[in-house]
């Protein structure tokens, strides 16, 4: 029989282990984290200071930005401190608490995903109605589900993980704490968990992915039969890259969470989880809202009034 140990602490592999890649790996994703905060606060701080972008659309936007923001905050500064020292420990609660953080995080962002696509669906599809049926009271509503269903899923898988025992290893093979690293070294019986993943994920994540694939149909139904040629490939553009970003966050996610070998280590696992935790926060603000004319009509107005100000400030 294995021995089972019961243990306090667990240790993150990290990115790489060569000396010679550990400082460029380091301003790489110092550069990239900082991008990705700087984005996506800016764009909060449009949204609530521009009276103008107070509207549903820009609404969900911010909710985007904010889950952004804090996913890229749970797995980087952890990534970047393993980077710059070689005591890559953690704590037992510590990355319990990881893994819930990543779940409801990513949980939130896919379900959002969905009401952002319904969102652009019932303005294109349904403009003249778009007011009675993306009203405020609807928009905190479908945010306060969004919110519940997630932490319900993170809840239901963490308190599952919390019975795991540790015998095969103390490693984790990525360089932060989730459920399929640590489905690795238990020497448990993940059976449950791994069904409870393909569960809670095939409603969730798979039925999240459907609904916003069909309104993505709609709309581009929609579009081909608008008569304004501009306007139709502003639109398809539009949509496109939304698709590209939402392909490349199911695509990772999936893989690390719905491939059959779920608790086998591949080498890929550290890049597909730089893909969903890095990538897909900092493209998010560009994609979503940076390229969107009202928000950088907002970004030149507060720009000039800060501008004026410090202007009238020194003269005085």
């Amino acid at each position: 029989m294995r021995n089972q140990t019961i243990l306090k602490e667990l240790f993150l592999s990290g990115l790489s282990d060569l000396p010679v890649l550990q400082l460029p790996l380091f301003l790489f994703f110092l550069l990239i984290y900082l991008l990705t905060l700087i984005w996506n606060l800016l764009i909060i701080v449009l949204i609530v200071t521009d009276s103008h972008l107070h509207v549903p659309m820009y609404f969900l936007l911010g909710n985007l930005a904010c889950l952004d923001l804090c996913s890229s905050s749970v797995t980087v500064p952890r990534m970047l401190y393993d980077l710059c020292t070689k005591n890559r420990r953690i704590a037992l609660t510590a990355c319990i608490t990881q893994v819930f953080l990543i779940l409801f995080f990513g949980a939130s962002e896919c379900l959002l995903l969905t009401v952002m696509s319904y969102d652009r669906y019932t303005a294109i599809c349904q403009p003249l109605h778009y007011s009675q049926i993306m009203h405020w009271k609807v928009c905190v509503q479908l945010g306060s589900i969004v919110l519940c269903l997630a932490c319900t899923n993170s809840l239901i898988h963490t308190l599952c993980g919390l019975t795991f025992t540790f015998c095969n290893s103390d490693i984790i093979e990525n360089f932060f704490c989730d459920l399929p690293q640590l489905f690795q070294i238990s020497c448990s019986n993940v059976y449950i968990n791994i069904l409870l993943i393909f569960i809670f994920g095939g409603i969730l994540g798979g039925g999240s992915l459907i609904l916003t694939i069909l309104s993505y149909v709609y709309i581009f139904k929609t579009v081909l039969n608008m008569q304004v040629k501009g306007k139709m490939s502003k639109v398809f553009s539009t949509c496109t890259s939304h698709l590209t970003v939402v392909f490349l966050f199911y695509c990772s996610v999936f893989f690390n969470y719905f491939r059959p070998s779920i608790n086998q280590h591949f080498a890929g696992d550290k890049v597909v989880s730089v893909l969903y935790t890095v990538i897909v926060p900092l493209l998010n603000p560009l994609i979503y809202s940076l390229r969107n004319q009202d928000i950088r009509t907002a970004f030149h107005n507060v720009f000039r009034r800060t501008v004026s100000t410090t202007i009238e400030n020194q003269s005085k």
